[in-house]
């Protein structure tokens, strides 16, 4: 929604014959324009003169400026009004170049444009974002699959550290688990005496973890900011990246997904340290004491 991504004036300045126009930040910055001042479209479709083909001017103000975040749109996208454009192309008030449709499931775009596709004369192009955009999008879910694979790999380094942290733990405490043992406790016992500890160690690294990263998703733009102004960097060059900012979008079934493999992991992480203290022989443990 342009109107959400406004930094100044408003959608609603865009009025017809006032020929207003709204440009990106980028575009502005490019050509040094602030509200209020002037600008030059130029038409494709030339005028035809005596003199020859003359391209089509018209002087536009600057009622707005917007950023999307998006690169190619901030330094390549302007918008007026469809009044306006009809009379800079000559068209009639009831003439259009193009319809754009917006969808309540944008996953749903390639269907709408198949069915659209059987139903229209052959002379309509028909396309949608997935294919305006294909190589992009099919670069964020090779991504994505790297970074579900590097979080997989944290996760599985934290549940080796709970191991070695228990495993640590009954070897520093066979003398008191036989002590336990000559008192009657069961080796059943002992070992949910560990499998408490681990899942302890489990809930709260789980807890603390899935609250940080909840704070963080929802506040990495002044996080990064802040990052970038204190070391004085850029992480993400708009040239580069097409991006200003790190998007960030937290679901509820992903959060939930990470917290609930993290737990298992965590839980299934305390069984062998637990059998191995179930297992300390307390005449051997207690020999040397």
């Amino acid at each position: 929604d342009f109107a959400e991504m406004m930094v100044s004036g408003a959608l609603n300045d865009l009025r017809p014959g006032e020929f207003g126009i709204v440009i990106g930040m980028e575009l502005a910055r490019s050509l040094g324009s602030f509200r209020g001042d002037k600008i030059v479209l130029i038409s494709p479709q030339g005028q035809v003169t005596p003199a020859g083909i003359l391209p089509r001017l018209k002087q536009f103000t600057v009622v707005g400026i917007f950023e999307a975040g998006h690169f190619e749109y901030d330094s390549g996208l302007v918008l007026i009004h469809i009044n306006d454009a009809q009379k800079l192309y000559r068209m009639t008030d009831d003439t259009v170049s193009g319809v754009r449709l917006k969808l309540d499931d944008m996953f749903q775009a390639p269907k709408v444009v198949n069915e659209l596709a059987t139903s229209l004369p052959g002379a309509f192009y028909i396309t949608d974002w997935t294919k305006q955009h294909a190589n992009y999008f099919r670069a964020i879910q090779i991504e994505k699959r790297m970074l579900s694979l590097i979080l997989a790999l944290i996760i599985a380094v934290a549940a080796f550290n709970i191991v070695s942290t228990l495993v640590m733990a009954v070897t520093d405490k066979q003398s008191d688990i036989a002590i336990l043992r000559t008192l009657g406790a069961s080796p059943g016992s002992i070992m949910k005496i560990f499998i408490v500890q681990g899942t302890f160690i489990g809930v709260a690294g789980t807890v603390l973890g899935v609250t940080g990263g909840i704070l963080l998703a929802y506040n990495v733009g002044e996080v990064v900011a802040f990052i970038e102004w204190l070391f004085s960097v850029q992480f993400l060059s708009n040239e580069i990246y097409y991006i200003s900012r790190i998007p960030s979008d937290p679901q509820a079934e992903d959060i939930i997904t990470v917290a609930v493999v993290s737990f298992a992991l965590s839980l299934l992480a305390t069984l062998y340290p637990s059998y191995r203290a179930s297992k300390v022989n307390p005449a051997e443990a207690l020999r040397y004491e």
